[in-house]
């Protein structure tokens, strides 16, 4: 009887690398932003811990081909836990796709570029997408209609359905706003610096101007005290004044002497 054996082929593990050797941004205008959205998105779901925000992070959506990826500017997993990751593998985050995805050109970006990306977005069912040009502040966002993204045609006003952030696209470069739910803006790290060092500067001087004016009441309920310790010193003067001078008028009417 002749026996076969069976021979194991060894396939070696893919990896997926958590860098594709391109730069975070190559304009400082570029860099900005995404750290301005990335920080400001951040911060609104800080007190979530199911809402995963990660800037310049590859992500992979399918298991077994790392050919297949994109490194959005920032991205946005609701439902995903905070947690430092190297890269998003969306096959370990429970089939999740990013639901939001912001991209910040600058000047190095390509139409067929800028083409690619959509098309990745919008197979792997990102449902808001938006793309900031901060050199001419044009701001274009899309919204999942099925299985696509079907562009807004009026981003100023509008409000993202998952992020509550409203848009308000400026004239000329540099010049978005972006209002948080609450009304605030969002703000850079300087901004940031700046508004907290003018909130310290009021308390301060709010704590001087109470100490002032504490300082000046005490400094009239003492004028007061003196006055009216003098107003008793005075009246008992003039009782003792009195006295002494019914003293005299007694003594003279005992010397027959009948006092004016």
């Amino acid at each position: 009887m002749s026996m076969t054996s069976a021979t194991h082929v060894h396939r070696p593990e893919i990896e997926y690398p958590d860098s594709d050797g391109k730069p975070m941004s190559d304009h400082d205008l570029q860099f900005k932003w995404i750290v301005v959205i990335k920080e400001g998105v951040g911060a609104l779901f800080i007190h979530d811990p199911n809402v995963y925000v990660a800037g310049n992070l590859l992500w992979y959506p399918v298991e077994g081909n790392n050919k297949i990826r994109q490194g959005p500017d920032i991205l946005v997993a609701f439902g995903r836990p905070k947690r430092l990751r190297g890269s998003y593998k969306q096959w370990e985050e429970g089939g999740i796709a990013p639901q939001v995805i912001f991209e910040v050109l600058s000047p190095g970006n390509r139409s067929g570029e800028m083409k690619r990306k959509f098309e990745f977005y919008q197979r792997y069912e990102v449902e808001e997408y938006y793309v900031y040009n901060p050199h001419n502040g044009t701001l274009r966002g899309w919204l999942r209609v099925g299985q696509s993204l079907v562009e807004n045609p009026v981003m100023a006003g509008f409000v993202s359905p998952r992020l509550g952030i409203r848009f308000e696209p400026g004239q000329g470069p540099d010049s978005l706003t972006i209002i948080r739910p609450d009304g605030e803006r969002f703000l850079t790290y300087e901004e940031i610096l700046e508004e907290r060092n003018a909130e310290r500067l009021h308390a301060q001087a709010e704590r001087q101007h109470a100490q002032e004016a504490q300082r000046h009441a005490e400094e009239a309920e003492h004028r007061a005290e003196e006055a009216e310790h003098r107003a008793e010193e005075a009246e008992r003067h003039r009782a003792e004044a009195a006295r002494r001078a019914e003293r005299y008028a007694a003594l003279l009417r005992e010397m027959g002497v009948e006092p004016d």
